[in-house]
């Protein structure tokens, strides 16, 4: 599971800008996309929402083929790393470290491929109720997101 999650949010390092598909490098992928929220469907139905941080760790969801539970998983700092120009995902255990091709699509969007037919969208979203772009904020939520009863 950690490895299928993995090779999805590897895609997540990429920068978007024109409405023309563009090939992206790592590094500008890193400064667009670090500490930002990007919701995922990919080719086989598999879709959630992840954030990825200027360590290459990550943090999200996902459900596998569109059916069954939403998981929560969290990467490592280093899971995801620059090779050769391309972003890869790096895992205890796996025998390779899947390397993706990444391109934007229009100012919030990019897609990540890797071996020309496997491919994963994503969008850039503004915020989800209660999840804070800092890994560790002690900041504690306001009293109304505690409860449940926002103003009205």
């Amino acid at each position: 599971m950690i490895a299928r999650f993995a090779i999805v949010v590897a895609t997540l390092l990429v920068a978007v800008g024109a409405a023309r598909a563009e090939t992206l490098t790592p590094e500008a992928a890193r400064r667009f996309v670090a500490g930002k929220l990007f919701a995922f469907n990919c080719f086989d139905g598999s879709r959630g929402a992840g954030r990825v941080y200027g360590d290459g760790s990550v943090i999200g969801t996902i459900q596998f083929r569109g059916s069954g539970p939403v998981r929560a998983v969290w990467l490592p700092a280093g899971t995801l790393r620059e090779r050769g120009g391309a972003v890869c995902a790096s895992l205890q255990g796996m025998a390779f470290e899947p390397c993706f091709r990444l391109e934007k699509l229009d100012a919030r969007s990019f897609r990540g491929s890797w071996m020309g037919f496997a491919y994963c969208d994503f969008t850039r979203r503004m915020s989800v109720a209660g999840v804070s772009p800092h890994r560790h904020s002690s900041e504690p939520l306001p009293l109304e997101a505690r409860e449940g009863n926002g103003p009205n």
